[in-house]
């Protein structure tokens, strides 16, 4: 449900002035510009007007930032406690400027829409409320309290309008086609996961989304596992944030897709393979890197890398089944140390991005253990990635021969159909063959010299070939 955060302090003066110029509108001569909103399932054209600047609120709801208020907790819970105090207002107009993964930063996207404001002028309508609470259009808003514009223009919605309907009506215009700035990735996640706590079928969130069904519940699989995560982390008042996974996409919807097939065959492995891939992702490694971590990682690579303190074995006890009075094996201890190393990790990291309010000594051990993370995860990945070349290399010619079986059983059927339609070249058709009993012939001489001891394949193809001689 969402949350009612009242009404800003000049809530009755900017009905009034809705008031006089949506009937100074209406009495205007000439077309009368309007924007068409999806309102309450059904499309509402609401007229468009002049409002001033510094007279509207930015909306303490959008989805646009849900995720990067957690930069500064302190400013966070005074966002909830008051949204409408200069301080809150602030910290928004702030966060609409910055980039995502880093809110420190300003956004280059940011900077281009700016730029375009300045030389082009307003040319898309912003969305308030009667109240002056900007649905739509907050970081347009940003933009021309930057550059001194006075005034916005924007369309405003019906009377009866609740919190509800804003954070409806706002996700509704995010997801339109046009060249509207995109939520962030988490923001994104954020944004799905409400919808379907509303409720909602994760079929009937893709549709409006505008993506696979698949792809929605693979999106709320991976913030379910970022919130664990950031539960994971927590160190006394250090802890990661959910902005912190920003430039993470495709790494995690990786690990979905390698996760959800290994679960197939074996879920101990899957949770293997999760845990070592999320410690490497924490660690700042790149997709492809990542990629090498197979479930047999961390304990025919890692383990022996890792200093003891890093390496302890987890062990859980047996679960009891109430009632019966028997108990039931706990999870894989491997299982168990795999998640311990990713919570050092968590930890680590938490307490090394806190340094403003964590102990300095804290801070120096924490960075130190996640250096030596790093460095053992990085001398295991060169080995694994050494045995990967080899392992390629030893099915690159397997490899080869099954693709050519391929070609040759869509041979057999296009000639098939060539002999139906009378279509077939037989001087091409033999030239071919007479290449592919040459290549047959250098394949068996190099197999000759290769392999000691033939299978069944290869006795077949010398013998072959030593008749043909």
């Amino acid at each position: 449900m969402s949350k009612d955060f009242g009404r800003p302090p000049q809530a009755e003066g900017n009905q009034e002035r809705v008031r006089q110029r949506l009937a100074e509108a209406a009495s205007a001569a000439g077309a009368k510009e309007t924007l068409t909103v999806e309102w309450r399932g059904v499309p509402l054209h609401v007229e468009v007007i002049n409002m001033p600047v510094s007279d509207l609120y930015y909306n303490p709801a959008t989805h646009r930032v849900r995720a990067q208020r957690s930069y500064d907790p302190a400013r966070d819970r005074q966002l909830d406690v008051d949204p409408w105090s200069p301080a809150s207002q602030a910290y928004l107009h702030h966060l609409l400027k910055a980039l995502p993964a880093d809110p420190s930063k300003e956004d280059p996207d940011y900077q281009v829409l700016r730029d375009s404001l300045q030389d082009f002028k307003q040319t898309d309508p912003g969305l308030i409320t009667r109240d002056g609470v900007l649905v739509n259009g907050n970081t347009r808003r940003a933009a021309l309290v930057e550059l001194g514009v006075p005034h916005i223009r924007v369309g405003v919605l019906p009377e009866s309008c609740t919190w509800a309907d804003v954070d409806a009506v706002e996700l509704s215009l995010q997801l339109r086609r046009d060249h509207r700035r995109d939520y962030s990735y988490v923001n994104r996640l954020l944004a799905i996961d409400e919808q379907f706590n509303l409720g909602r079928q994760p079929a009937d969130i893709a549709r409006d989304f505008r993506i696979r069904t698949a792809t929605c519940e693979q999106d709320l699989w991976i913030l379910a596992c970022l919130r664990d995560l950031v539960e994971r982390s927590r160190d006394g008042e250090a802890a990661l944030r959910l902005l912190d996974f920003e430039d993470h996409q495709e790494k995690l919807r990786e690990l979905h897709r390698r996760y959800v097939k290994e679960s197939a065959v074996s879920r101990e492995n899957a949770d293997l393979l999760k845990e070592s891939r999320l410690a490497a992702i924490l660690l700042g490694f790149s997709k492809t890197d990542v990629r090498l971590i197979e479930p047999d990682f961390k304990a025919r690579y890692l383990d022996k890398r890792l200093p003891e303190e890093l390496n302890q074995a987890a062990t859980a006890p047996a679960v009891a089944i109430p009632g019966l009075g028997r108990t039931v094996r706990a999870a894989d201890p491997k299982v168990g140390a795999a998640k311990a190393l990713t919570d050092s990790v968590l930890k680590a990291k938490a307490v090394a991005g806190t340094a403003e309010t964590v102990a300095a000594d804290r801070v120096i051990a924490a960075s130190a253990t996640f250096r030596t993370a790093r460095e053992a995860v990085e001398s295991a990945m060169e080995t694994a990635g050494k045995d990967a070349r080899v392992r390629k290399r030893k099915q690159a010619a397997p490899d080869r021969i099954n693709d050519a079986c391929q070609d040759l059983e869509q041979c057999i059927t296009d000639l098939v159909m060539s002999r139906a339609s009378r279509s077939l070249d037989e001087e091409a058709l033999d030239e071919a063959v007479v290449k592919l009993r040459e290549t047959l012939g250098r394949l068996a001489a190099q197999s000759a010299r290769s392999i000691s001891e033939p299978g069944e394949g290869i006795a077949w193809l010398l013998d072959v070939m030593s008749q043909k001689e």
